[in-house]
């Protein structure tokens, strides 16, 4: 195994992030969630200014060092197009504001961080394949602050991989926990997964290795890389 290494994961509490801890067993990890608990910091990612509050406790708990950032908090919040202007401009600020800024508030941080100290490190930010194929008719906030997050990404990766900072993205379709045929279920049977070829969504236990590889094991070269793990319900 790779010397362990000091990680944060935002939005640890739940599905995609707290398979991504667990995924990280050996490893240095500090969770992050909106209400804290288990270990896991508190923050409301909503709340402008927090991210710095988040990375400060962060730090203060893994000694004065982070190796890797993994981004992962989110929010899937509808934001129909009759809504009330003032309500529906809401929706798109605060899902802006968890999706994208404070994720960029995080990375500033970490790259600012990993600069301080040379030597590099890495970010892992978990966006979606709506980034690329858009999503449903009230959700054109979400699949906008994802396509921001997959720019983001690259942007850090092209600016610092001289200094050993490495930047990843990862993409999911659909995921499930627990019992596959519930979730399928919900979602419309049969209808739903003609949309995806390899014929089930992928599983949060297969989003986290994706996120464990990245930040431990992938090659340095592959900085900036985007992976998909939508089942080929979304071919780039």
């Amino acid at each position: 195994m790779t010397q362990p290494l000091n990680i944060l994961v935002t939005g640890a509490s739940r599905g995609i992030g707290a398979a991504i801890v667990a995924s990280l067993s050996g490893h240095n990890v500090v969770g992050h969630s909106t209400k804290g608990g288990e270990g896991r910091i508190a923050a409301d990612l909503a709340a402008p200014g927090v991210a710095e509050g988040l990375w400060s406790e962060a730090l203060e708990r893994l000694d004065g060092r982070i190796d890797v950032l993994i981004n992962n908090a989110g929010i899937f919040e509808a934001a129909p197009i009759d809504s009330e202007p003032g309500d529906w401009v809401a929706q798109w600020e605060r899902t802006m504001r968890v999706n994208l800024t404070a994720a960029a508030e995080l990375c500033r941080l970490a790259v600012r961080h990993y600069r301080a100290r040379g030597g590099g490190g890495r970010i892992v930010n978990v966006s979606s394949r709506a980034a690329y194929r858009g999503d449903s008719p009230d959700h054109w906030h979400y699949a906008a602050s994802k396509g921001g997050m997959v720019a983001m990404t690259k942007t850090i990766a092209r600016a610092y991989a001289g200094e050993g900072i490495c930047a990843f993205t990862i993409c999911p379709g659909f995921t499930v926990t627990g019992m596959v045929e519930d979730y399928v279920a919900s979602r419309g049977g049969a209808d739903f997964l003609a949309d995806i070829p390899l014929g089930r969504p992928a599983s949060a236990e297969e989003v986290a290795e994706t996120a464990r590889w990245l930040a431990v094991d992938a090659p340095a070269a592959a900085t900036g890389t985007v992976i998909d793990v939508n089942g080929a319900s979304f071919v780039r």
